[in-house]
């Protein structure tokens, strides 16, 4: 039966913290146990004389008084084992340490030649199964750990003390696999934290092939009493330090991810960090924006072995923390439940059948795809604030020079015009008409660029694409062409004709390069009337019959398919033009 703790009230005076000097002096004892009941009792104890209170014939000891400990000699052999065992388990903070201790303090109290303590999971099975008495040897013959059957099973459905003289004989017993040692005597004690069952102590074989006694099963009792507290403070310290991983891993994740963000570099860094606190064998980070595409890291990084598992996890519409069995991995996958950067998934690779995740791991591994997601979030945010404040800056210049520059230069060339006509000098006249046209086409340019301010956007902008590509091919030419746009060129081309576009200049500026021998180049893109057209005029030698159909066939054809042409002309006094036109909707 279960030992009950005694309360303060039931407590003499001379066994409270503190009274072991105080109050009269308890009666005398003999050494075969009887409580002298007179002086005469007391005299003969101290005279060591025969008892005279019970008259046996074991001569009395000097007087012991019950209630005045002197030293450990005082106490019985079972009360010191006990406080011996308690003391050992007490000593340490590893969970699994103490439940060892916990195990050999137990044997060592009962004189057992095998014990165990069997860990309750969530589905009343047995999840860990810690021993003591068998060799490496015995362990790997035996195989697998029993889950929770039989005699074992009977005290987790049952949990109260168990003494069996026969294990074998009890009616739940299902016998013993492969390779076990025999075991008869058998003594069952369950170990509760805080009124709910952590798991179960098992003995078998008690020495001497002796069944074990009712003091036996008290003393087990006692120390599984407080084996419940010691356990409970070894898991709250193992949970702190978790926790405290937990977080250092969150704080050297928002190191990592840092603005400008590079998804692909920031989803390494969350499974790596995940990966390494953790217990997986790999951890997958993958995100699906809104296009539709999705970026997934690995670590350690093979994502060959996990491709299968992670498909079938991130097809699933998972909004809450879930547990799957997936491409031959036990699976736990988080959301990444970001606002900015897409939908994602944390997901964490078991080996099957392996032991499910603790509750707290769960919560902990929560927690940290939680912060994660923030953390992606963050990174993006400034990013975004970034661009913001650098379209902001875009605008304003396009505003200025909308609003001061160009009506400025209008003005000017209004002014030159009104010259022009009261000029009766004709070179005076010459000379303020090409100023004027001159402001015409600087005026052409700056409104080309207030278009381009207007719609760039971080390498999307046709304008800084034509601008990049001709800048390329700089150090071939020995030059670097004028590049002129003119119109909505970042937001009126269509996807098709912007594909095509670049690789045809790409082709002309390399013809221009092998064959022109030119000084100087004019590449213009215009969108007038429904249609683009890109001119590419040089100085150059010209283009030979041969080089002008070898050397841009490609262009003639990406032109055809688009419903466009290829026109190819000699320039006076030398050099080529080439014009390449589409329309913008076919």
């Amino acid at each position: 039966m279960p030992l009950r703790s005694p309360t303060p009230s039931s407590w003499s005076r001379s066994t409270r913290p503190g009274s072991l000097d105080r109050g009269p002096p308890a009666p005398a004892t003999c050494t075969c146990g009887s409580r002298g009941r007179s002086s005469a009792a007391a005299r003969s104890a101290r005279a060591g004389t025969r008892c005279s209170s019970c008259r046996c014939a074991a001569p009395c000891e000097p007087l012991r008084q019950t209630g005045r400990v002197d030293s450990d000699a005082a106490l019985p052999d079972s009360t010191r084992t006990l406080l011996d065992a308690v003391a050992a388990i007490s000593s340490d903070l590893d969970l699994h340490s103490v439940l060892s201790r916990i195990v050999e303090a137990a044997t060592r109290l009962t004189e057992a030649r095998y014990g165990a303590l069997g860990v309750i999971g969530d589905q009343s099975a047995l999840v860990e199964f810690v021993t003591t008495g068998l060799s490496a040897a015995e362990h790997a013959a035996i195989g697998e750990l029993p889950h929770g059957r039989g005699i074992l099973g009977l005290l987790i459905r049952h949990p109260v003390p168990i003494r069996l003289d026969d294990l074998t004989q009890h009616p739940d017993a299902t016998g013993f696999p492969p390779n076990h040692p025999a075991m008869s005597s058998f003594l069952g004690v369950p170990v509760r934290i805080r009124g709910t069952v952590f798991g179960n102590l098992y003995l078998t074989e008690k020495a001497g092939g002796q069944s074990f006694t009712e003091q036996d099963e008290l003393l087990v009792g006692s120390l599984a009493t407080t084996a419940g507290f010691v356990i409970d403070n070894a898991r709250a310290y193992g949970l702190s330090e978790r926790r405290r991983q937990w977080l250092e891993a969150a704080a050297e994740l928002d190191e990592a991810v840092q603005p400008p963000v590079d998804l692909a570099a920031a989803l390494q860094a969350v499974a790596r960090t995940a990966q390494t606190v953790g217990s997986s064998v790999a951890v997958a980070a993958t995100i699906t924006g809104a296009d539709g595409r999705a970026q997934t890291a690995t670590a350690p990084g093979d994502r060959a072995a996990l491709d299968t598992a992670i498909d079938l996890v991130a097809v699933q519409p998972l909004t809450e923390p879930t547990e799957l069995s997936v491409g031959g991995y036990d699976a736990f996958a988080v959301p990444l439940r970001t606002h900015l950067v897409g939908r994602g998934l944390l997901i964490a690779f078991y080996p099957p059948g392996s032991r499910p995740l603790a509750v707290e791991e769960r919560e902990l591994f929560v927690s940290f795809g939680e912060h994660a997601a923030l953390s992606l979030d963050r990174a993006q945010g400034i990013d975004d604030r970034a661009e913001l404040a650098v379209t902001s800056d875009r605008e304003r210049i396009a505003r200025d020079l909308h609003d001061l520059v160009i009506q400025r230069l209008f003005a000017t060339g209004l002014q030159l015009q009104r010259a022009e006509t009261r000029s009766g000098d004709v070179e005076v006249t010459e000379i303020v008409r090409q100023a004027v046209d001159a402001l015409d086409g600087t005026i052409r340019d700056i409104r080309g660029t207030i278009f381009e301010l207007q719609h760039q956007s971080s390498g999307t902008s046709l304008r800084a694409d034509l601008r990049r590509l001709v800048k390329e091919y700089a150090p071939l030419l020995k030059f670097a062409p004028h590049v002129h746009t003119s119109g909505p060129v970042d937001t009126a081309v269509p996807p098709e004709v912007r594909d095509q576009l670049l690789p045809v200049l790409r082709e002309a500026l390399s013809n221009l390069a092998r064959h022109a021998a030119a000084n100087h180049a004019d590449v213009e893109v215009v969108i007038e009337d429904g249609e683009l057209r890109l001119t590419v005029d040089d100085d150059g030698v010209g283009i030979g019959e041969v080089s002008r159909e070898s050397g841009l066939r490609n262009a003639r054809r990406r032109a055809e398919a688009l419903g466009g042409r290829l026109e190819l002309s000699r320039r006076a006094p030398h050099g080529t033009s080439f014009v390449w036109r589409v329309p913008l909707a076919r």
